[in-house]
């Protein structure tokens, strides 16, 4: 599947500004580069019309000056543009890809009207949209390079709970800081509805990282999975296009063929149905928004938030009779998920990591991972997938029994997941049969380099 990707100057275009607000490097140049140059430019000027620099653009061609400053009514360059779609004069034309979009006619009369500032010095080259690999290397070394230059926590000591406020947007998250520590991941042989797949138990490190307080709701994610709703909600918080490029740049679900939320809600409410890769996405998307690096917990990290420093069978003891106070499940959810943060945190202050919705890890799910991989002491141990199915996802869900929802009950994805999913190929994006799964993120303390960073994003074996 290919997807467009913008350039930062492409991106910075596509919104509606004030006056004021209208900048020529970030604004107008792409517009023009994008749509006009190609054909006005040296050696090829329709109509003897060349916009590739200000002197030549401002003489303007047969058809007299294209751009006279603080007149946009009298200008070429804007009123061509605003003729009706079978207009023969429309520029570009309606095979070049005309007419522009309203916001990017609005950009050329503002910076008319303010006096069409163009710095002497740049020179516009044409340029074209163009394709690619969804894991195009140079747009995750811009989003490491963004997360770099943001990242201002280094040691431990100044990790703190904060708020992160999605740019260009109103929805927010708050995470938790998780410090480092070691236990023993897995079930003790004694624990009750213990399954063989939760030991033997080993004794795992796990380097701090900050965990989402809650899952991610549909309030967040949805703005990930329609892009053209998250870019009107920018254009009525005047946030520029051009701020957003990078996310922009990422792969986006493709639209959904069902109603997601299957009617259980959406303000509050977790988001659910998306396939491992959606989620990896969106922590790239995320990434991109915040200059933060998120990904996915690895199952270690997981029950390591999880357990909260507790060995016992939950988070908050081993008496199951005490659940309905921390979980969403079978017993008391009403057959629906329900809004994250309601019932208690556990002694990390995390919500619902027992119930409400299983939530995905990284990890390739294997029965034997512990016997065969963590033998010794390990290290922030991942099993990093090798084949589609299955994924491991963890915590129980408003439709699980309580033995379901223990820290260290794990649970292997299927193509059962999706199979009344109606498209051929299935999507790599949606899980119409798993309503009962969502996700949080985890951002690490240690930034990794921009291609271990690609790894946690994309796996390579997301299509099926």
């Amino acid at each position: 599947m290919k997807h467009v990707y913008l350039s930062f100057a492409l991106a910075a275009a596509c919104s509606g500004y004030a006056t004021a607000q209208v900048r020529f490097m970030e604004d107008v140049k792409p517009i023009l580069e994008f749509n006009c140059v190609s054909c006005h430019q040296d050696g090829n000027s329709k109509g003897k019309l060349r916009l590739d620099n200000k002197a030549v653009a401002f003489k303007g061609g047969d058809s007299g000056p294209a751009i006279i400053p603080g007149k946009s009514a009298e200008s070429k360059l804007y009123t061509l543009t605003i003729l009706s779609a079978d207009d023969d004069d429309l520029m570009p034309p309606q095979k070049k890809g005309g007419p522009l979009p309203k916001a990017q006619t609005e950009i050329l009369k503002n910076w008319i009207d303010s006096g069409a500032p163009w710095p002497d010095a740049v020179t516009l080259t044409p340029k074209k949209i163009v394709t690619a690999s969804v894991d195009e290397a140079g747009t995750v070394k811009e989003i490491h390079q963004k997360i770099s230059l943001e990242t201002r926590e280094k040691e431990a000591t100044e990790m703190k709970p904060y708020h992160e406020k999605i740019a260009g947007t109103e929805a927010a998250f708050d995470m938790v800081p998780i410090p480092a520590g070691e236990f023993l991941l897995g079930s003790p042989t004694a624990e009750s509805s213990r399954q063989p797949d939760e030991g033997p138990q080993v004794k795992v490190k796990i380097s701090p990282f900050w965990m989402g307080k809650c899952e991610v709701t549909w309030n967040e994610y949805e703005l990930f999975q329609f892009p053209d709703e998250e870019k009107k909600r920018r254009a009525g918080l005047n946030s520029p296009n051009g701020d957003h490029y990078l996310a922009d740049a990422t792969a986006r679900p493709t639209s959904p063929y069902v109603e997601m939320s299957f009617g259980m809600g959406k303000d509050g409410f977790p988001a659910i149905s998306m396939t491992q890769h959606a989620a990896n996405q969106y922590c790239k998307w995320l990434s991109a928004k915040t200059g933060h690096f998120y990904r996915l917990p690895t199952e270690a990290e997981w029950e390591y938030a999880c357990r909260a420093g507790t060995t016992t069978a939950y988070s908050f003891g081993n008496d199951a009779s005490k659940l309905g106070d921390h979980a969403w499940f079978s017993e008391n959810s009403e057959g629906k998920y329900q809004k994250v943060g309601v019932k208690k945190p556990n002694p990390w202050g995390l919500y619902d990591m027992h119930g409400n919705v299983s939530e995905w890890t990284l990890d390739q799910y294997d029965p034997e991972t512990y016997q065969r991989l963590f033998t010794a002491i390990a290290v922030d141990p991942w099993n990093k997938a090798t084949k589609p199915y299955p994924h491991s996802a963890r915590g129980g869900s408003w439709d699980d029994q309580v033995e379901a929802l223990r820290s260290a009950t794990r649970r292997g994805s299927n193509k059962l997941w999706k199979v009344q999913d109606p498209q051929l190929p299935k999507s790599i994006w949606y899980l119409t049969d798993a309503q009962f799964l969502g996700f949080r993120v985890i951002r690490p303390l240690k930034v990794p380099g921009p291609d271990e960073i690609a790894k946690y994003w994309t796996s390579g074996v997301e299509r099926d």
